[in-house]
């Protein structure tokens, strides 16, 4: 990664397509910034007033202050261009040209899985997600789950591939080294720690806003060569990074739910439009890829009841000490925590492993 390279991203109006277009067209971002203005309004067809930014350096002095702050924060700035680049990703139209990693930069080179799906996870989605991924990760040994680190099944995937060794990198939607939903900081911090990444496009000056949560799906669907969706309703964010990565080649599956769960609406959808294929196992999966069966990893990673857990989820665990299972009420008038706080925290606890849900409103700890 040159400075140039960084310099590119924070030119004003060029966006990632246009630096994209511009290192294809030049052969690398020091080359762009050494064209004239003629070249770049002639040669690459860029509008006259971006050409004179590029041509006064604008971008420099913003880039030169964007390493310091990434040295300061342990954060990795790779390049389109740079050999680290996931290939995958570099093969698509609007690849951010600059990546920024917290953790492991060479998760990306493994053989990368995308799982997407609902936030309102259901416990059927849970286990399905534990268990295709776990047999993924007794399968084949340099695997890497690729997620959105959001509640629901994003959450459940990168947790599954914790808990039984496979690598997993998260790609957020915010500026590292903080991480959104901040009640996943501690997930974040478990995937680095474990030879995973946390990947952001965004650099420290970014603004946020919703739209950023649109391209980061693109990064999603462009980082592996194949996309598994696991509960989806008729519309959400989900169904739009499939169709992202239907439009990169990319083999996009899903796993098929029941007529009457409005979770299911979308994925259902999927594959009877023909979009997604069919998938029931880890083995279909693969065969879809091509992936040859290898040698699994020997040692998952063991998850611990007071291991990330809040006060609120303490409390709810420590309501179990006296009964095997709980019902809903029982555990408001344990804890003393609201109804939205207790829907809340279950969830998390439900995605940690921690408790199952069971008919009829009762939960058991796990």
């Amino acid at each position: 990664m040159t400075l140039e390279d960084l310099a590119l991203i924070f030119v004003r109006g060029i966006g990632s397509r246009g630096a994209a277009h511009l290192v294809d067209h030049f052969g690398s971002a020091e080359e762009v910034y050494a064209a004239s203005r003629a070249a770049l309004v002639g040669d690459a067809g860029l509008r006259p007033e971006l050409a004179e930014r590029i041509v006064a350096g604008e971008g420099m002095r913003e880039a030169e202050e964007e390493v310091r702050y990434c040295r300061k924060h342990d954060i990795r700035i790779i390049s389109a261009t740079d050999a680290e680049y996931p290939v995958p990703l570099r093969e698509t139209s609007d690849r951010p040209h600059v990546l920024f990693v917290h953790g492991n930069v060479d998760a990306l080179a493994m053989r990368t899985l995308s799982v997407v799906g609902t936030r309102e996870i259901s416990p059927s989605g849970l286990h399905i997600t534990d268990k295709l991924i776990g047999d993924l990760a007794d399968a084949i040994s340099d695997i890497c789950i690729v997620s959105g680190l959001a509640y629901g099944v994003d959450g459940a995937a990168h947790r599954a591939a914790l808990t039984h060794g496979a690598t997993t990198v998260a790609v957020i939607a915010s500026i590292l080294p903080e991480v959104t939903p901040a009640p996943h900081r501690a997930l974040a911090e478990d995937i680095v720690r474990h030879g995973g990444a946390i990947v952001s496009e965004l650099h420290s000056r970014t603004k946020q806003n919703g739209n950023l949560f649109i391209s980061r799906n693109r990064i999603i669907a462009g980082l592996s060569t194949g996309l598994v969706v696991i509960e989806s309703p008729a519309t959400g964010g989900s169904l739009a990074t499939a169709e992202m990565a239907d439009s990169y080649g990319r083999a996009v599956m899903a796993v098929p739910g029941r007529l009457t769960d409005s979770t299911s609406f979308g994925s259902n959808n999927l594959i009877r439009s023909g979009k997604a294929r069919l998938i029931l196992s880890a083995n279909d999966i693969i065969d879809d890829l091509g992936w040859e069966h290898t040698t699994p990893k020997p040692a998952p990673i063991t998850q611990h009841d007071g291991d990330n857990l809040t006060a609120s989820q303490r409390l709810i665990i420590s309501a179990f000490d006296s009964a095997t299972t709980l019902d809903h009420a029982a555990i408001l008038a344990a804890t003393g925590l609201s109804i939205g706080e207790l829907a809340m925290e279950m969830m998390e606890l439900e995605l940690k492993g921690h408790i199952r849900a069971l008919p009829g409103k009762r939960y058991e700890k796990v």
